[in-house]
């Protein structure tokens, strides 16, 4: 890929900047030789060493958006701090790249099988708490995928078994002035050379808070003194610098001299034992912690209960209680704001965060409280009860917000999934996990609901309404997964349930995963039988309503395969009139995306263009990459018929980038796959090699979200 093309239009994920960066000149030119794919001479796997708070993630960030134009595949952030369990690494990682796997094979098969031929590099953020999980991947990765690089950040080195060359960058804290040796920032002796990127940093942060603030001659001492003390370490001096609202510079240096470096660690025994930087970051964020008002230390301890990130409804919800009222939080919460101890989101100023280091600390300290339980079960209450609600108004015009707020918050309800397991309480498993796979299944995350449900429907859950749907969603996922012999198998016990239940609806509910695996399988007759075999009741609101127009789907599917294009467009109106009335856009996008089909099997080339494009924006709104895939063939055989072959050949290289990641070409169907030939050879036909190649070429250069763009318009190319 050209390196002039746009960060918005290669493949990739790396957050924007929104602070700015200072410093580590020299780090980052050593990591743009180490990280350059074309020297092999380097190792693959490069890990940034260094004590919490020192810079690592930041570094990491900056060398990548450095490289990333060397990398046609794109770089890949991985956040592993929210994960809480092992075994989520590899999770995390196809969550990272947009994988939308639709396979059962082990999550690193699937990683390896896309990786193969890819040139891409990894960046895997924050490993120190899941080191043997990273190790392994990385192990089998580096194996199968020689055109792959790894940029990893921990507080120790992976250690990795097999991989003498992984090449360990040090991390040490910022200079105070410019010039020091690597290895001296902690042992600062002011030569009275030019200010280093420490005083840089604190000069930089200090303007933040006390607007107008400069580093001149009367400021300059006191404030090599205060990153002196810091030991250069950035997160120290941030927090540092953020109390000069409050502080004059003298009286932040004074305060620091009185509690610097004193053993303030109150809740860790024997810290005093550990690596010196180490000890004075814990004892910094102390000083800042001492530094708050009570209710503040409250509020700072039970925020470490999330993962990664929250707003502040949560914040109010889950962490209000006893002497910290839900109506001081707002307020509250600014005020951690103002302090850096609390940062506002990357990308969403409605939501905050907490980075590692202050988060353990305030672990550590709601552990010392007695709350971790009680705060648990708080976060599992609020999530918990917000899954409920996205199922209760799923089939509503609210659809679209909620699988904003599913998506947002993933993280979260994997946390609050792990605790309901962890307490062995059944039916507030079952119910959780109903709710939140059924939720995780209609927004691409297939591989958490299957985990999530399978773990509590082989523990004998009693019958009820959160049974039935705790198995229509694992038949559901089986479906999407190509697991055929799964969802035979778990559509049978869901309709037993059903039909034990007694509830109408939840019957016909049932009838789209028995219907649907006969659908896949080719058996057509019998799947046209239970799929007309149940009555159309009034719609409803909740999950079982979004079923129900999942059964009129599959049948709409069974009407087109059969040849029978009049009792498919029949039922597929039927679906979008009922979609737009109720405003709901999951079977209204796949409705859309039949009806395409159905027009471009007529000749309506114009129709089906249209509702193939309004097709293709629901389903990238509601994180169905199979929708996606599915319409985009659709849409290059339309265009292609319009006699536009270069927007045709663009339109089937972001098809192709979006169905490797499905990591199943055309859901193996004979007759999709048929069809995605045909228009290629007409395409190919059409352009000749040259500029078949050189338009194609262009769309595979395409970021997802820009293909999904040029998809949506309705302009011709050239």
């Amino acid at each position: 890929m050209p390196e002039n093309t746009t960060a918005e239009e290669r493949p990739g994920n790396l957050p924007p900047e929104t602070r700015s960066f200072v410093g580590r000149r020299r780090e980052l030119a050593r990591l743009d030789g180490l990280l350059d794919p074309a020297d092999e001479g380097h190792g693959r796997l490069v890990t940034l060493v260094g004590t919490g708070g020192v810079g690592k993630t930041r570094l990491a960030l900056n060398a990548a958006r450095r490289v990333a134009p060397r990398y046609p595949d794109g770089v890949w952030f991985v956040e592993l701090s929210p994960l809480r369990a092992q075994g989520l690494v590899g999770f995390a990682v196809v969550e990272a790249l947009r994988l939308a796997d639709r396979s059962t094979c082990p999550v690193t098969d699937v990683l390896a099988d896309w990786l193969a031929d890819k040139e891409a590099l990894i960046v895997l953020d924050s490993c120190e708490h899941v080191l043997p999980d990273c190790a392994d991947l990385v192990r089998a990765l580096l194996s199968a995928a020689p055109g792959v690089r790894f940029l990893a950040t921990s507080r120790e080195h992976l250690g990795h078994p097999s991989e003498p060359s992984e090449l360990r960058v040090e991390v040490d804290p910022l200079p105070l002035e410019e010039g020091e040796e690597e290895g001296e920032a902690g042992d600062f002796r002011g030569r009275g050379g030019r200010p280093g990127d420490a005083l840089d940093l604190f000069a930089q942060r200090a303007a933040e808070a006390r607007p107008g603030f400069v580093l001149d001659e009367d400021s300059a001492g006191p404030a090599a003194a205060v990153c002196r003390r810091l030991d250069g370490i950035p997160l120290a001096i941030e927090l540092a610098a953020a109390r000069l609202g409050e502080l004059t510079l003298r009286e932040l240096d004074e305060r620091l001299g009185e509690r610097l470096p004193s053993p303030l660690d109150l809740l860790a025994v024997g810290v005093d034992e550990g690596p010196l930087r180490h000890r004075t970051l814990r004892t910094a964020i102390g000083w800042s912690h001492e530094l708050c008002a009570p209710v503040e230390r409250l509020l700072w301890a039970r925020l470490s209960v999330f993962a990664g990130g929250f707003d502040l409804a949560a914040a109010e919800d889950v962490c209000s209680g006893g002497p910290l009222p839900a109506g001081r939080i707002p307020a509250l919460l600014e005020r951690l704001v103002e302090q850096s101890i609390v940062l506002r989101h990357r990308t969403d100023a409605r939501r905050f965060q907490l980075l590692d280091s202050v988060r353990d600390f305030g672990a550590d300290w709601l552990r010392a409280l007695g709350e971790e339980r009680t705060l648990r079960l708080r976060h599992l209450g609020h999530y918990g009860s917000l899954a409920r609600g996205g199922c209760t108004e799923w089939n509503t015009g609210r659809q679209l917000l909620w699988c904003e707020r599913v998506i947002t918050e993933h993280a979260n309800l994997r946390t609050a999934m792990d605790c309901a397991l962890s307490e062995r309480d059944g039916p507030t498993a079952l119910r959780t996990a109903a709710d939140i796979g059924f939720l995780w299944r209609h927004c691409g995350y297939l591989r958490d609901a299957r985990h999530c449900l399978d773990q509590v429907l082989t523990a004998d859950p009693a019958p009820g309404p959160d049974l039935v749907r705790a198995l229509w969603a694992r038949a559901a996922v089986a479906l999407l997964q190509g697991d055929l012999d799964g969802a035979e198998r778990w559509a049978a016990v869901c309709m037993a349930a059903a039909l034990e239940q007694g509830d109408a609806v939840a019957v016909v509910g049932a009838s789209y995963v028995t219907g649907g695996h006969l659908l896949l399988r080719g058996r057509l007759g019998e799947a046209l039988v239970v799929l007309t075999g149940t009555d159309l009741l009034p719609v409803r609101d909740d999950w079982l309503g979004s079923a129900q127009l999942q059964v009129r789907l599959a049948l709409s599917m069974t009407h087109l395969l059969r040849g029978n294009l009049t009792g498919a467009r029949a039922v597929a109106d039927e679906v979008r009139a009922e979609s737009v009335r109720r405003g709901e856009r999951w079977a209204g996008a796949f409705a859309d995306c039949f009806l395409a089909q159905i027009d471009l099997a007529e000749g309506d080339l114009a129709a089906a263009a249209r509702n193939a494009r309004t097709a293709i924006v629901a389903h990238s709104l509601l994180n169905s990459t199979l929708g996606v895939a599915h319409t985009l063939d659709i849409l290059a055989s339309a265009v292609v018929a319009t006699g536009d072959g270069h927007r045709a050949a663009r339109l089937l290289a972001v098809g192709q980038r979006v169905w490797e990641r499905l990591g199943s070409a055309q859901l193996q169907s004979p007759d999709l796959m048929s069809a995605r030939r045909a228009c290629e050879d007409l395409v190919h036909e059409k352009l000749g090699t040259e500029a078949y190649t050189r338009a194609y070429e262009e769309g595979l250069a395409m970021s997802y979200e820009r293909g999904i763009a040029y998809a949506a318009e309705g302009t011709p190319g050239p």
